[in-house]
């Protein structure tokens, strides 16, 4: 049955989506910030603590990973990155499909309202953290209310109509695009800055060399949950609102086996997995290019601006004419054999010209799965219950990004650049073969 469409009096589509894109936009600025910085924050607490504490432990714990995985000449700051990110990104998939499940019972904005505040009070606790184990803590709080994305793709769900739901969800991918492509960049230059230096006081109170990037990221996030405050209606349809469904969800994973067998369930999982490798490839390029090119962060820096161009070109223009004109489902299958040929051009580049061309093709091929997949999720799944599984869908994402990287960079060390990106070229032919059958979504 084709879903309702909200009555217009009660909210207006077109601002709606407004609102969600700079609710995402500043959200992922003040979130990506920290990308740039973790070997510098390694390098400061290990100056500070020493090797002593939890941040001891953590560091024998990777050395003793890369004495059995064949060690690269920084991998304690790489793993230690790794680690940090992959420990957030498992949090989001645990607590992305509860707040998902909680904004189905009580609403889009009171549940944004709240994690909103949640990540606030991290970025607080950021500012302040003069230990490791209280910067953890705000790292562990920060990935537990990192909810709004689940909750704000449901909004968009809310606000669309079925024929325009992947533009909707191009909308999303911008927004997550462009705080990709700003945030580490500010980031970067904010650490040139340090509030503590020369002041005992602030010192004394926690204030370090980081408190500048977390001040701005804390700014970003108070001036998010006033534009929420002001300017977010409330877009789930009272009509679709489910008062007395659960809440929690015992674990992501046994929600979506245990699942209505369906292409809601098959369109998760091949996202998962495609997930699963692009992350992959995402965190281990930097090895490539170092080891192939003598890239410098100057050049990494470059990559991924250009990456997070071409991923925003498709997704904000490409996408919004393919997906009317040929349906979701092809342009999720072309986007899945472009990441396909994309990988697999970056494992063989032996020039610049062939890694970038590697690049671009990969990237157009991101940016029409990651609004086509979404589409489909929603589409597939009934309409008083698209916080919860796009909860779930979000959070297998969450959890792909966390294993991801680990799995991809051990085999790195094991392998080597070609054997390693080849494999995961081929692992994206999975989910390829999984959205075959997919049926068209009724509009």
């Amino acid at each position: 049955m084709p879903e309702p469409v909200a009555n217009s009096s009660r909210t207006k589509p077109p601002l709606s989506l407004g609102v969600i894109f700079l609710t995402i936009f500043i959200d992922l600025l003040g979130f990506t910030i920290i990308f740039p910085l973790f070997p510098a924050i390694l390098e400061h607490y290990f100056r500070v603590e020493g090797d002593t504490g939890i941040l001891g432990w953590l560091l024998r714990q990777i050395d003793q990973f890369a004495q059995v995985a064949g060690s690269h000449d920084n991998y304690r700051a790489v793993l230690f990155g790794g680690i940090l990110g992959s420990l957030y990104a498992f949090l989001q998939f645990v607590f992305a499909p509860i707040w998902g499940g909680l904004s189905d019972r009580i609403g889009r904005r009171r549940v944004l309202l709240l994690t909103i505040s949640g990540t606030t009070l991290s970025y607080v606790l950021w500012f302040f953290s003069g230990s490791f184990l209280l910067f953890i803590f705000a790292r562990l709080l920060g990935g537990a209310f990192a909810g709004n994305l689940s909750v704000a793709t449901a909004a968009v769900a809310d606000v669309t109509t079925r024929e325009n739901r992947a533009k909707g969800m191009g909308v999303v991918g911008v927004a997550f695009g462009l705080g990709f492509l700003f945030g580490p960049a500010i980031g970067s230059v904010a650490a040139f800055h340090d509030l503590s230096h020369g002041n005992e006081t602030l010192v004394r109170l926690g204030v370090n060399p980081f408190s500048l990037p977390a001040l701005i990221s804390l700014i970003f996030s108070v001036v998010n949950l006033v534009w929420v405050a002001l300017r977010f209606r409330e877009t789930l349809d009272p009509a679709h609102q489910q008062s007395e469904a659960p809440v929690r969800v015992r674990h992501p994973l046994s929600a979506l086996v245990h699942a209505e067998a369906g292409p809601a369930r098959r369109t998760t999982w091949l996202y998962f997995i495609f997930t699963l490798a692009f992350s992959g490839m995402e965190f281990s390029l930097p090895f490539l290019v170092t080891e192939r090119f003598g890239y410098a962060p100057t050049d990494m820096f470059k990559i991924f601006v250009f990456l997070g161009l071409v991923l925003i070109l498709t997704q904000g223009g490409i996408v919004r004419k393919a997906v009317p004109k040929f349906g979701e489902k092809p342009v999720l299958l072309t986007g899945l054999l472009s990441v396909c040929l994309g990988i697999a051009l970056l494992g063989l580049a032996g020039s610049s010209t062939l890694l970038y061309t590697g690049l671009a093709i990969t990237g157009l091929g991101a940016g029409l799965i990651n609004p086509s997949v979404s589409a489909l999720v929603s589409l597939y799944s009934p309409a008083t219950q698209q916080g919860r599984m796009l909860g779930i869908f979000r959070s297998l994402g969450s959890l792909a990004r966390g294993v991801g990287p680990l799995v991809a960079c051990f085999c790195y060390w094991w392998l080597g650049g070609t054997v390693t990106y080849l494999l995961v070229a081929a692992v994206v032919i999975i989910p390829w073969v999984l959205a075959l059958p997919l049926p068209k979504p009724e509009k």
